[in-house]
Order: structure tokens, then sequence, then C-alpha cells
């Protein structure tokens, strides 16, 4: 059958607040352009990310319920560090609040001045606790990443021909840490294959550097392994993520995307020592290691969403949601990211405004159109999320100029969908008449989330 039919039926709903135009122009101005720094209440349609706005089951809101919020010892964390245990294989399970405080803490430990750490692509927040540390956050994705139009099955991979020089280069003293991020949020949601997991392993252990996984979209990029993989079409998707998983010394993992809740996290290792690092260092930033910043009722919801996740027939109809967005978007020739990934559409910022420059950030003007054209908040991911300045203050630009609309877990159907593809068509036919943005205020680090435009000829 053709028709995408969601695995679950609608058991809660919360209204929808529509605006007009000259409302969400002065949203927008009020908001210094900035789509962050928008009220949630003034959006339509919010595809800003998929981190922490799933809609939970029946059974995670019953977890809720009867979570144990004993202070140490809680049921609710034996029953969550027994399910995370058993998908991963890892020896030590700490939660966290949420995946940035995983990589606060491990970054802490293991990050300083004169130190590497490179992974496929990192995204914002891990690359901001590696910089804050010191260190220097370095990506190593395949070529084929880096061209949009490119048709590929996996192409958030790791270039390990580049990862052996690098390490050359550097020294693998210097090198603490690989971490592979799964799937590759930065470079277009895009898979990476068991393949390349093995090789980019076994050049870790030859040069004794950690190997880490990045597990937010773990399940994600397990079943495209599933249906894209030579060898793999009939293995089930809890093996590949526990092989995936043996790959590595440890992960990270924002809970808030593939194990469906709101809020959640965790740090996980094999290293007793490294483990007993990060426990003491949790203690003094996020409580005390049996519920991590977290509430007991948080660890139930989190231990039933990473079953949850595993179903694979909530996996077809997730990633093939996605396919459908792609598929009715590239008809109209918008262009995109391809194929699509796990849980986003992608479009490319460069090749939709080319009369915008990279300077000018074309991925906010797309951004900011979607928003007032149809109340719909995405999110850029180009020169304002990465883009860097040289010595001499010239704008440097990162590979790719994207607008990341992430599409929530179990939350908005296939009409919302429609509704989200004709106005991006209609904005495409518009295009035109977009033009860029300029900065009037920026922070250090994560500048993206706080900065302040103004239109770029004002």
């Amino acid at each position: 059958m053709a028709t995408i039919i969601e695995p679950f039926r609608i058991k809660s709903v919360e209204p929808l607040t529509f605006t007009t135009r000259p409302e969400r122009e002065q949203i927008l101005k009020e908001a210094k352009n900035n789509l962050f720094l928008v009220k949630a209440g003034d959006v339509l349609i919010d595809l800003l990310t998929d981190s922490g706005t799933s809609a939970m089951s029946a059974r995670q809101w019953a977890g809720i319920m009867t979570g144990d919020e004993s202070y140490a010892g809680s049921e609710s964390f034996y029953r969550f560090r027994e399910t995370a245990a058993g998908i991963t294989g890892f020896k030590h399970i700490i939660p966290t609040h949420q995946g940035r405080a995983a990589e606060k803490i491990l970054f802490s430990l293991l990050g300083g001045k004169g130190r590497y750490f490179v992974s496929n692509t990192f995204f914002d927040t891990t690359r901001g606790n590696i910089e804050y540390s010191g260190a220097e956050a370095v990506d190593l994705l395949t070529e084929a990443g880096k061209k949009p139009q490119l048709i590929a099955d996996f192409k958030g991979n790791m270039d390990t021909a580049a990862l052996e020089a690098f390490i050359l280069e550097k020294g693998a003293e210097n090198i603490p840490m690989c971490v592979m991020t799964i799937t590759n949020n930065s470079g277009g949601g895009q898979p990476v294959s068991l393949q390349n997991l093995k090789e980019t392993a076994a050049i870790c252990r030859r040069h004794g550097i950690l190997f880490f996984i990045d597990a937010c979209r773990f399940a994600e990029n397990a079943w495209f392994i599933k249906t894209r993989e030579k060898g793999y079409e009939n293995t089930p998707v809890r093996k590949i993520a526990r092989e995936i998983f043996s790959l590595a010394d440890g992960c990270t993992m924002s809970a808030k995307k593939d194990a469906l809740v709101n809020i959640g996290g965790f740090l996980a290792f094999n290293d007793d020592d490294l483990a007993r690092e990060a426990k003491n260092l949790l203690i003094i930033t996020e409580g005390f290691p049996t519920y991590g910043g977290l509430a007991g009722r948080d660890l139930e919801a989190m231990a039933q969403g990473l079953e949850e996740v595993l179903d694979e027939d909530y996996l077809r109809y997730r990633i093939r949601s996605i396919e459908y967005m792609g598929e009715k978007l590239t008809a109209a020739g918008v262009p995109m990211v391809l194929p699509t990934g796990g849980h986003a559409v992608y479009l490319d910022a460069s090749a939709f405004l080319p009369q915008i420059p990279a300077g000018q950030f074309p991925g906010v003007a797309l951004a900011n159109a979607l928003y007032l054209e149809g109340g719909i908040r995405g999110v850029e991911i180009g020169s304002l999320m990465f883009g860097k300045y040289d010595a001499g203050g010239q704008h440097i630009a990162p590979p790719m100029e994207l607008v990341r609309l992430a599409i929530p877990r179990r939350v908005y159907t296939q009409s919302h969908i429609d509704y989200v593809c004709e106005v991006i068509i209609e904005v495409f036919r518009k295009r035109e008449l977009l033009s860029g943005y300029r900065i009037t205020y920026e922070a250090p680090l994560l500048r993206h989330f706080t900065a302040e435009l103004d239109p770029a000829d004002s």
C-alpha cells in the first residue's frame, strides 16, 4: 500500500494557533529575526527540532504515574539502567537531564587546550562543549555527504582516509576521542553504515583512541542499515543496534530524540575509572548518579521509550513519512538534501536562494520566509550556526547552507505535512524576492540560539 498509516491512535490533542501574515511580520521583528526567540504559541507548525518534542505513549504516561521518586536507589533508575544496558551492552549507564549534560561531563574530563576531537560531523551543542573545554572539534565527513543533490545510501559516513591522515598529522596522543554521530544531524540526517562504523572503530583501536557513539538517533540509523546495507535486510533492528554499540567504548545520548521523551539523556561507558570520574562530576552538576538531574517518572518514561523506538512498524512509518515529504518537494523542484534522512527534511538554502551570499545567511532568510508565509518554524544549519571568522575577521562558511525541518515523533499528521509542503513550494515560487541578513548581536559560543539580526539592506 502507498498510503502512510500511523501505527498508533491519537488519544489526546492540543489546539494550534493561527496568525495572519501582518501579525507574523511583527512577531519576527520583535524576535530580532531569530526564530529561536519566537514564542511557541506564535508558531503554527513547529519543526524547529525533534528534540524533546515527541508525543509520549499511553504506557509512557502510565510510567510517569508510577515513577519512584526516591533520591537514591530509585526503582525507576534500575528499570532504566537495565533497559539501556540491554540495548547498548555498556557496563555503566549514567543518567543525565539531557544529552548536552552528558557531553559537558565527558568533554570536561577529556578535553582541554591542545586536544582534538574528531567526528563525521559534530552537532552544535557537542561542538560547543568541546570548544568550551579549550579543545578543537574537527569534522571529517565523507565527500559524498557534502553534496546535497548526490544520491548515496550512507552520506553520513566518516572519511576514514582523512581520519588516518589527521591522526598522523596531530598525533594520536592529542586525540582523546572519535565520536560517530548517528544519524549525522548536521550532515542532513544521513545515516552511517555498519561497515563504516567498523572501519572507524578499527582505526581508533589501532591508535589507542576512544571511539564513542552519539546515539541520539541510533534506532533510525539501525533502520537505514537494515533497509540499505547488504546482508542486514533480515536482521532485527534491535540486533543491529547492539552490534553498533559493541564497536564502541561508550556513548552519549539525548533521550529527547530516539527515546521518545521530553527530557532526559545518559552517558555510558565500559571503563570503570572513567565511569567513576564521570559519576563524581555528575554529583556536582546533575545530582546523585541514580537520578542524574531527572525525576523518577522521567526515568520510567525513558526506559519505556527506548523499548518503543525499536518497534519496526514505528520505524517503517517514521522513515517513510519523511520520504513522503521529500518526494512532494522534489517533484516541485525544491532543492534539498537527497536522499531524505531519518528525522528531518533539509532544504538546500544555497541552491534555493543563490542570490544571497553565505555571509548574509541564506538559511536564515529561507527559514524566516517559511515562518512569514505559513507560520512554520524550522532551523538554519549553515553560516549562522557553524560559520566562523578568520584572523582578519572575514566570514568562513561551512560546507553547506541548510534549513532543517525536523519532524517531532508521533505529533503531526499527513495533512500537516501536506500543508508544510504547500508553504515551502509557495516560498520557492517567490524565492527571487528574498534577501539576506546581517548580525547585530552574537554570543561567543552557540550564537544561533540568541543572535539578533537585521535585513542586510537596512
